[in-house]
């Protein structure tokens, strides 16, 4: 049985029809086509130029790149709740946590706004979408997952009680508040937003890329060289968390770091256990009778796609701290032969540790119970799932992906990359319509 603690959902255009006051619907993000034929979303007078952001899956790899930039060029799943579950149903996934898009993955866009009085009540209009219509749709086969009002902590935290009322036990959140103008996780100006995780037990999903992306060994690189490096924030990330008084504080406190990968938390593990231990005398960080690798263990969730050196040291890792994820629609997702993709790394594991490792450790921190929705087991697995999507087209879509010109011969460069990404990304690049 597989559950996804990281896929992602391409916002349809009429997400905020149900959600917001009739006051306010003049002032709601709305897609509008440009002259060029793509969709685009608008909010106070900024384009966000890609809709999809790489939403690529069914497609040739030729094609592969930041488009499709409409919702003509991509699945319907990406977009269309019924049509994910049918491609759900097609790669054998029980239960998707969909991180957002046009927003960006943990709500930027929101903090970017200028009316901050307007852009909360499509905030939470947002979060309200998500979990009452997406979600609700198929009770069970999603984690509910919010985004935050950013620009304010004690905002953020009535959120997490609000969201959290209504069974949504994860919350969006960013690897280093510091790089968009918040103060450091190490500051108390946090603990009313860690407080309200711990009481409502909602967890901090953190997506790598959210806030911060490695910059290329130089700009001419090859492409793989900058998306091989991502999964370092993640690093930096649980560093800064492990070695605070963060967790001491607030104990229930729960953190997923969100397609990091797992080959590489070993090393992390060794490597912060040998540090505290040679350096904690002169740095004074005390971990009492623990290590920092207990903290990381107990407090952490990991996951991955496809990672078979991580797999083969699940044991340095803790089996109770890995989950997976597909990245549906993402070019790095194995869809839709996640299920043989995956038991080539999972040759050899035990069933009680790869019922944790697929289903049974997303279940229990995000707090779903999709075994109960499908039924029980029988309703569940991947034969069952594929059954019922015996008429999902899974046949390749060809037009307007990311391939360059063909008078455009030479390799894609980490340069050309990062300026994709900042235009697809940054609300400031067009402004009007």
């Amino acid at each position: 049985m597989l559950v996804s603690v990281d896929d992602h959902v391409v916002e349809p255009p009429d997400m905020f029809d149900k959600h917001v006051p009739a006051a306010y619907r003049d002032k709601v993000p709305r897609v509008i086509r440009t002259a060029s034929g793509d969709d685009v979303w608008q909010y106070e007078g900024l384009l966000r130029p890609n809709i999809g952001l790489n939403a690529v899956a069914g497609r040739p790899p030729e094609e592969y790149g930041f488009e499709p930039t409409s919702f003509a060029q991509m699945r319907r799943g990406c977009w269309d709740v019924h049509d994910r579950i049918g491609d759900m149903n097609a790669n054998g996934v029980l239960a998707s946590m969909c991180f957002g898009s046009f927003p960006s993955f943990c709500g930027l866009l929101w903090m970017r706004a200028k009316d901050k009085a307007v852009t909360r009540i499509m905030q939470q209009a947002y979060n309200d979408w998500h979990i009452d219509e997406w979600c609700a749709a198929y009770p069970g086969r999603f984690i509910p997952l919010a985004q935050l009002p950013l620009w304010d902590i004690g905002l953020m935290a009535e959120e997490v009680r609000r969201v959290a009322r209504k069974g949504c036990h994860a919350v969006a959140f960013v690897e280093n508040p510091t790089l968009i103008g918040l103060p450091s996780i190490h500051d108390r100006a946090w603990d009313v937003l860690w407080k309200a995780c711990c009481d409502e037990q909602v967890v901090l999903a953190i997506h790598i890329g959210s806030v911060w992306q490695p910059s290329p060994p130089s700009g001419d690189s090859a492409p793989e060289t900058l998306m091989a490096g991502v999964p370092i924030a993640a690093f930096h990330t649980a560093s800064d968390l492990v070695f605070s008084d963060v967790f001491r504080r607030f104990p229930d406190l729960r953190v997923a770091l969100s397609e990091g990968g797992i080959g590489w938390i070993p090393y992390f593990l060794e490597r912060i256990d040998y540090l505290n231990e040679h350096h904690h005398r002169w740095t004074r960080w005390e971990f009492g009778q623990e290590r920092p690798s207990d903290m990381f263990r107990r407090h952490f969730l990991t996951c991955f796609i496809d990672d078979a050196t991580g797999i083969r040291a699940r044991d340095a890792i803790g089996v109770e701290a890995i989950a997976w994820e597909c990245d549906y629609p993402h070019s790095d997702s194995t869809w839709p032969e996640a299920p043989e993709r995956l038991m080539r790394s999972l040759a050899g594991v035990p069933d009680d540790e790869v019922d944790k490792i697929t289903h049974q450790n997303a279940l229990r921190w995000f707090h779903v119970d999709a075994l109960a929705a499908a039924g029980g087991r029988a309703g569940a697995t991947v034969g069952v799932l594929r059954a019922q999507a015996r008429d999902v087209d899974i046949s390749l879509l060809h037009g307007k992906g990311g391939t360059p010109p063909a008078t455009e011969q030479r390799p894609v460069t980490a340069r050309d990359v990062l300026a994709q990404l900042a235009t697809a990304l940054d609300g400031n690049a067009l402004r009007g319509a």
